[in-house]
């Protein structure tokens, strides 16, 4: 519970403390707006006494909002897709990054900023992935689905807080991956597993200064059916400096804690020069 307290803190500390945009009331009709960006490193040693191994990386990105607006209905939708290898002298190539999500929000006006709501979550990654030569996950595998009713606190589409107190979840691995024991939270020789709990999800985009925005995506759940106490946390910070219309350094941090997958936190840091397309 302090891990979900401290999130929650950082959360709202950057709400409260961001000035308030001037925003127009939303035309009714679909809004979409979306950025493809690729981040590149390269390292290169010859003769450099202080030590160095040759490298070269690359992190491709696609985050993409549809979003409609009709009357008392808004349904709001987000892609985010990365994929990322490395290459040092000497060794196989490594993948650095890989995420496929899905997250769509449909809500119908209650009062004031209130909105009743349905939400969908999948996400799962593109490839495989090997440690010490032995497949652990690939695409599909696992997949994660959440989805429930709730209630959703939306004062426009970069502000918005959904509160689901029935959510459904369901966990997929090939059998392949259980053969041996339980992986990601589903038992040996099984393929799935399914959860009902309480989810939380909230999003936060805010302009910094100019050319600087900073996206706040957090999202908690909590199993009532085993081990309640312990909150699945993803929290995820994108922050894209703009140099100029095609150009940015762009920084991507995540953290990740599923006691199912691993008893700790999962980090992701991704940071570099970015070349973008908006669309």
């Amino acid at each position: 519970m302090k891990k979900l307290l401290a999130i929650a803190v950082l959360f709202g500390t950057l709400t409260a403390n961001a000035q308030e945009e001037k925003k127009e009331e939303p035309k009714e009709g679909w809004k979409r707006s979306g950025n493809i960006s690729f981040l590149f490193n390269q390292s290169a040693f010859n003769n450099w006494l202080a030590g160095g191994t040759n490298n070269i990386s690359g992190t491709i990105g696609l985050n993409y909002d549809f979003n409609y607006t009709k009357g008392d209905w808004t349904w709001d939708n987000k892609l985010i897709a990365s994929y990322g290898l490395t290459k040092l002298k000497g060794e196989e190539m490594q993948k650095t990054d890989d995420r496929l999500e899905l997250n769509s929000l449909l809500g119908k006006k209650a009062s004031g900023y209130w909105y009743y709501s349905a939400f969908l979550n999948f996400k799962t990654q593109m490839s495989s992935t090997y440690v010490s030569g032995e497949q652990t996950s690939h695409f599909f595998s696992p997949a994660y689905f959440q989805l429930g009713p709730g209630m959703l606190w939306k004062k426009h589409d970069n502000l918005k807080v959904n509160i689901a107190p029935a959510t459904s979840k369901l966990i997929y691995v090939h059998k392949h991956l259980t053969d041996l024991g339980p992986a990601f939270g589903v038992e040996q020789n099984e393929t799935t597993r399914y959860e009902l709990g309480a989810a939380i999800n909230a999003y936060y985009k805010l302009d910094v200064m100019k050319n600087v925005s900073v996206e706040n995506i957090l999202n908690l759940y909590s199993n009532y059916l085993e081990d309640f106490q312990n909150v699945d946390i993803d929290y995820t910070v994108n922050v894209v400096m703009k140099v100029n219309k095609y150009l940015s350094a762009n920084l991507s941090m995540q953290a990740i804690y599923d006691d199912n997958a691993f008893r700790g936190f999962q980090t992701r840091e991704v940071f570099g020069l970015g070349v973008n397309y908006g669309f």
